[in-house]
């Protein structure tokens, strides 16, 4: 039996530790995330000297619980990461289905479309867009799942295209079978795996991408925070109450590297040709 490398288990529990804190994490303080305390105003972390018993991880600039705060601003993260994730998945995969299946001039402007996508400098178009039309959760939730779809038509085109051309299908659609059902019941079952590792790549990005913007001030807005956002309030603090930026910092890396690991563990694991290697 294969050992399971610690650096994967500790991937896991670090994972498994925010999912748990995101659903649940408000039971782990009294205070509210934009509860405002000024006489406890950049107050450090327990084990330093002059801290509050309240205050596990200190203060911000106007007293708000930074435990609060960053568990707040994980839920946000988490869950922009996963709608934009998600949207991106189901509508690269689409486009790659379509044009696999059509193939012709459609496949032909759907690649186009992928090729134009992937010469794109996809930050600075968000940036313009975000200044222009101004932000809006519903359009910053949009253009996060935007972000890396092309990867996933590219991905979905060529496994498709692999799949369609075995016997097995091929004798599904000569016993009559609809291409519903060819795609859905046969095709999309022996490419998900694939898929699956695309979006356990992807998701890290998202949520560098988000904590990029709201960092820059563009992407999540007050009263809602994310850990992005928490980090650039505390950029002006980092000599005097460093903490600000450093824990939702240090979450951010947690998160993000956990869930490359784990994607690469996957990859590992689902490719057949790597798994061959191995074997």
């Amino acid at each position: 039996m294969k050992r399971v490398s610690p650096i994967l288990v500790f991937a896991i529990v670090i994972l498994a530790i925010a999912v748990v804190v995101a659903i649940i994490g408000n039971v782990f303080t009294s205070h509210g995330m934009s509860q405002q305390n000024l006489l406890a105003r950049l107050k450090p972390p327990a084990f330093m000297t002059g801290s509050n018993p309240n205050f596990p991880l200190g203060t911000d600039r106007i007293g708000r619980d930074m435990v609060a705060r960053v568990i707040a601003g994980l839920q946000m993260s988490l869950s922009v990461a996963i709608a934009g994730t998600i949207i991106g998945a189901v509508f690269g995969s689409v486009i790659g289905f379509i044009s696999a299946h059509f193939r012709g001039w459609v496949e032909e402007v759907l690649m186009m479309l992928v090729d134009f996508q992937a010469s794109l400098p996809f930050i600075l178009i968000t940036l313009t867009l975000l200044a222009f039309f101004g932000n809006s959760m519903t359009l910053f939730i949009i253009l996060m799942g935007l972000f890396g779809w092309e990867k996933y038509a590219r991905l979905s085109r060529g496994v498709v295209l692999s799949a369609i051309n075995q016997p097995y299908a091929k004798a599904i659609v000569a016993l009559g079978a609809g291409n519903g059902r060819l795609y859905l019941k046969h095709v999309l079952p022996n490419v998900a795996s694939a898929l699956i590792v695309q979006v356990t790549l992807t998701f890290p990005q998202i949520i560098l991408l988000e904590t990029s913007l709201s960092f820059l001030g563009l992407g999540i807005q007050a009263p809602q925070t994310s850990l992005g956002q928490i980090l650039g309030d505390g950029r002006d603090y980092l000599s005097t109450a460093w903490w600000i930026s450093i824990w939702p910092g240090l979450v951010i890396f947690l998160v993000t590297l956990s869930m490359s690991i784990v994607g690469d563990w996957l990859r590992d694991r689902l490719d057949p040709m790597l798994r061959a290697r191995t074997t």
